[in-house]
C-alpha cells in the first residue's frame, strides 16, 4: 500500500471485486479497521514499521489462527529495521466446503538484497505457514521483489512442491523508467484460473486479483 497511502481504496476495491481474502503489505496496522466492507480483520503484525494484514469474508470462511514469522534478515532489515517479520499467515476454513486451508501475506527483502537471500525468505516463509497445519492446500501472495531470473525461482518453489503465478503486466509503477513484475502468487494443492492486474491507485505497486479453488 506504499505506506498506507492506498488505505483509502480498499472498500471500493474489495466490493468491487467481490473479494473473500485481501492480503495487504505496507500498512499502518494500527490504523486498520476491524470491518470494512464485508470484510473482517483475521490478523495483523504489531511490531513492522511496514505491516501485514489479512481480512476474509466472515460468512466464508472461519479464522482458526494466524501467526507472524519472521524469517532471514537482509542488510537492509539490519540497518533500518522496516520490516523484520516478513510474512502473515492464517489458518482458514472455507465454511461452503468444510475444508481447511493455509493463506498468507508476505514481503520479501528490498532490491538490495540478493535473490538467493529472497528464495530463502520465501522457502522460509513457506515452511512457517506449514508449521499452522502440515499438508493443507496453502497460498501465499505478496511482494516478493524478485523482478528478474524468476525462471530460477520457478524452478526452486518446483523443489518444494510450489508453484509460481505471475501476471500478465507489470505490477510496479513507482518510475516512470523503470516498471517490472514484483507481485507473485506461490500455492500448493490449488488451482489458479488467472492472475489480473487492477488498475493502479495511490500505491507504487498495482493490486493483484487472483481466482483459485481446490486442486483436487
Amino acid at each position: 500500500m506504499l505506506k498506507h497511502s492506498a488505505a483509502g481504496e480498499l472498500v471500493e476495491l474489495t466490493t468491487r471485486h467481490e473479494v473473500d481474502v485481501l492480503a495487504l503489505q505496507e500498512c499502518a496496522t494500527e490504523e486498520l479497521p476491524q470491518h470494512f466492507g464485508h470484510l473482517t480483520l483475521a490478523g495483523a503484525t504489531e511490531k513492522n514499521r511496514l505491516g501485514l494484514a489479512i481480512y476474509v469474508r466472515e460468512a466464508r470462511y472461519e479464522v482458526l489462527g494466524t501467526q507472524v514469522f519472521a524469517v532471514q534478515k537482509s542488510l537492509h532489515d539490519r540497518i533500518l529495521a522496516p520490516a523484520n517479520e516478513r510474512l502473515l499467515a492464517a489458518h482458514l476454513r472455507d465454511l461452503e466446503t468444510g475444508r481447511d486451508l493455509l493463506a498468507g501475506s508476505f514481503h520479501a527483502a528490498p532490491l538490495t538484497a540478493s535473490n538467493s537471500l529472497r528464495r530463502k525468505q520465501i522457502t522460509a516463509a513457506h515452511e512457517g505457514m506449514r508449521s499452522l497445519a502440515h499438508d493443507l492446500p496453502a497460498l501465499m501472495v505478496g511482494d516478493f521483489n524478485y523482478p528478474w531470473f524468476i525462471r530460477g525461482l520457478e524452478r526452486h518453489l518446483t523443489t518444494s512442491g510450489y508453484s509460481l503465478m505471475r501476471s500478465n503486466e507489470p505490477t510496479y509503477l513507482r518510475y516512470k523508467f523503470f516498471s517490472g513484475y514484483f507481485d507473485f502468487v506461490t500455492s500448493t494443492g490449488f488451482a489458479i484460473d488467472r492472475v489480473d492486474v487492477l488498475p493502479p491507485g495511490a500505491s507504487d505497486h498495482r493490486a493483484i486479483s487472483l481466482l483459485a479453488h481446490f486442486g483436487d
